[in-house]
């Protein structure tokens, strides 16, 4: 059982941020939890190797299947995925703006969206998938992703922006920036940032910024269970309790404590495993 996050080769880091690889197992006759995955700052293309993936939104009852390899933008929004008994994900998660410039698809249609990976890149991706499928070792599996990424490279669509960079300090930031300065910082006016952020990572620079945020606020609490909530929000860049609050409510309707109750029961528990 495995959760690992592995670094790309550095001719590819301008476009890719790492390579996650999931992997769990049930017993046929298990009841295997469901999978509640809260917002995240990515984009990302992933192969699901074994069972078939489905998944509902958590204000709907309504179910959609993943096809085998899918390209994810960022979800302002949390999904509830029901994972099978037998779970092998390799993700490759990009830089910001990198699916952008590889597809050069504005990224406000990917938002809480997928699309099939072969629509896209056809049937080079269906191999790729055989491909993998038909191994059990990583280290081959991550070459072959390595492989077709560099080629994929080398078709780029959209060339690089200050915008690219600007998204990228957002992610990484230790403390936060107003808009006018990252809109200086891009050399685009505030109203021309505005739109070329959201042509380029799907949502507004607020948003972006709120759901880095969450997410780190997210990440620290599994990474350091018993450290208290308030110790978090001001860690992870919120005001105050409440603040932090008022996120978890809107992105995932539940209080901090009672989503992480949740996220407790989650399939990777199981294994004493978490992502961090």
């Amino acid at each position: 059982m495995l959760i690992k996050d592995i670094l790309p080769h550095i001719s590819l880091t301008e476009f890719v941020r790492k390579y996650q690889i999931i992997r769990w197992q049930f017993d046929a006759n298990a009841i295997a939890p469901n999978k509640f995955l809260a917002p995240r700052p990515e984009h990302s293309l992933t192969f699901y190797i074994r069972d078939l993936q489905s998944f509902s939104f958590i204000n709907s009852t309504k179910k959609e299947y993943y096809p085998k390899s899918i390209i994810s933008g960022i979800h302002d929004t949390t999904l509830i995925r029901d994972c099978g008994h037998d779970f092998w994900a390799l993700k490759i998660i990009f830089q910001p703006c990198a699916l952008f410039r590889l597809t050069g698809f504005p990224m406000t249609e990917l938002v809480s969206n997928y699309v099939d990976a072969e629509i896209v890149w056809g049937k080079e991706i269906n191999l790729l998938h055989q491909r993998l499928n038909s191994s059990d070792n990583l280290n081959d599996m991550v070459a072959n992703i390595s492989f077709y990424l560099n080629r994929l490279i080398s078709n780029t669509k959209k060339d690089f922006h200050p915008v690219d960079f600007v998204c990228q300090e957002i992610l990484f930031q230790k403390e936060h920036k107003n808009l006018d300065l990252l809109a200086k910082q891009s050399f685009l006016s505030t109203r021309q940032f505005i739109r070329k952020f959201e042509e380029r990572t799907g949502v507004s620079p607020k948003l972006y910024d709120k759901i880095v945020r969450f997410d780190k606020a997210y990440r620290l609490k599994n990474n350091q269970p018993d450290l208290d909530w308030l110790s978090i929000a001001m860690s992870s860049g919120y005001y105050d309790y409440q603040h932090l609050a008022k996120d978890y409510k809107d992105f995932t309707n539940f209080t901090p404590v009672a989503y992480y109750e949740i996220d407790k029961k989650a399939p990777e528990r199981n294994f004493g495993l978490h992502f961090g």
